[in-house]
């Protein structure tokens, strides 16, 4: 019997409704409804356009067959959806992509207003520089290109923030000696001052506080403003791996338990069990070159703050844009399946599913992970799928 066609139901816009933002998401229409009236928001809107301002966006992995309406071969784009119902995203939406050929011209025909038409695409086409929507990136790049934003667009908890100052803290205390020498003081007062460097670091402002930090760094300029952004998004994707490897674990793990319910199709229990095997190796595989890009930049600082040599780490600062989109990417795809597993599967809540809906789930995250060479050479992983009992997915690892 063949396979039926999976239900894509759960992809549907329906299933943003209840998140702000994640690192592929920006869901516009859950922060007006969560912000309406609040002067702030009222104040510093994200868009000008009322219509945009409600808008979800999303940093989406280009199919096949949506690369012909690029001029430049792409994997990923910002896609911009305006929901035809704010209050109910089942009901769908127009869309764009940015850089897409003529999107100037659609967007002008959503946004349905000539006033401050150059600013919302301008502003777009940040996002677009951007390899996710990782909140806290997103507001540091959006401050450094001068988008005065309301806070509450970027939903990140004080607590966060704090949680990643204390690392940040840590991670830069020897450069923030070898920087400014003696200027630190002793014991509480060293860490206070630390402290306080950290928070300029991580302001995205100039200030001539951090001309230390530049001469040490031999950077001028422009340079040393790219570098020092890319080098906050190097500390902050470090901070995000922390947190993240112990989330993909459990759904590695989880993976290994969950239960399918109700009708089962052979074929479609052997295409599971494959499409699975691929998920598990392309999730192992993003995490090493994730882990291998980090460890370039462990090695420079290495060089900088044991070795005393400023050049190497100089030279990673003025690479390091481009290696921060690649970062960004991989650790967007691999956030992205943590985050959505655990929205499908709370914690607490049965282990349970469809196998037509497993079947969705696992091919949306084997088409977002890409399939390397690596990850081709490698044998799917067997007894994904427990065969004496079809119902329980068996060892990933």
């Amino acid at each position: 019997m063949a396979a039926r066609k999976p239900d894509r139901a759960f992809r549907s816009l329906s299933g943003l409704e209840r998140t702000a933002s994640t690192s592929r998401v920006l869901n516009l229409a859950a922060v007006a409804s969560m912000n309406s009236g609040d002067p702030e928001y009222d104040s510093s809107p994200f868009f000008k356009a009322a219509t945009l301002n409600g808008a979800v966006i999303i940093k989406h992995r280009l199919r096949s067959d949506e690369q012909d309406i690029f001029d430049k071969a792409r994997k990923v784009s910002t896609k911009v959806i305006i929901p035809f119902e704010r209050t109910d995203l089942s009901l769908g939406g127009r869309s764009l992509f940015v850089g897409q050929r003529g999107w100037q011209d659609l967007l002008h025909q959503l946004r349905g207003s000539v006033d401050d038409d150059a600013r919302d695409a301008a502003l777009l086409e940040a996002l677009d520089e951007l390899p996710s929507l990782d909140p806290f990136l997103l507001r540091e790049h959006l401050r450094r290109r001068d988008f005065k934003i309301a806070n509450c667009y970027f939903a990140i908890s004080q607590a966060d923030l704090e949680r990643m100052q204390r690392f940040v803290s840590g991670e830069i205390s020897k450069l923030v000696e070898l920087a400014y020498g003696g200027q630190g003081g002793a014991g509480g007062a060293a860490n206070g001052n630390i402290s306080k460097l950290v928070s300029l670091l991580l302001a995205g402002q100039d200030d001539t506080r951090l001309e230390p930090l530049r001469l040490t760094l031999g950077l001028q300029g422009e340079n040393f403003r790219e570098g020092i952004f890319s080098w906050k998004g190097f500390l902050y994707y470090k901070w995000v791996l922390n947190s993240l490897w112990p989330e993909l674990r459990g759904v590695i793990s989880e993976l290994t338990e969950i239960k399918v319910v109700g009708p089962r199709d052979l074929e479609m229990l052997s295409q599971v069990k494959e499409v699975g095997g691929r998920v598990n190796q392309a999730i192992l595989s993003q995490l090493r070159k994730v882990r291998m890009t980090l460890q370039v930049y462990d090695d420079a600082f290495s060089e900088l703050t044991q070795a005393s040599n400023p050049t190497a780490f100089r030279d990673f600062l003025l690479k390091s844009p481009e290696m921060f989109i690649s970062l960004g990417e991989r650790t967007g795809m691999v956030s992205h399946i943590a985050s959505f597993w655990r929205y499908r599967f709370p914690k607490g809540r049965p282990l349970t599913v469809d196998l037509e809906e497993l079947y969705d789930i696992l091919q949306d995250f084997h088409q977002g992970l890409g399939d390397s060479e690596d990850d081709v050479k490698k044998p799917p992983v067997s007894a994904l799928l427990d065969p004496a009992s079809s119902e329980r997915i068996g060892r990933a690892v």
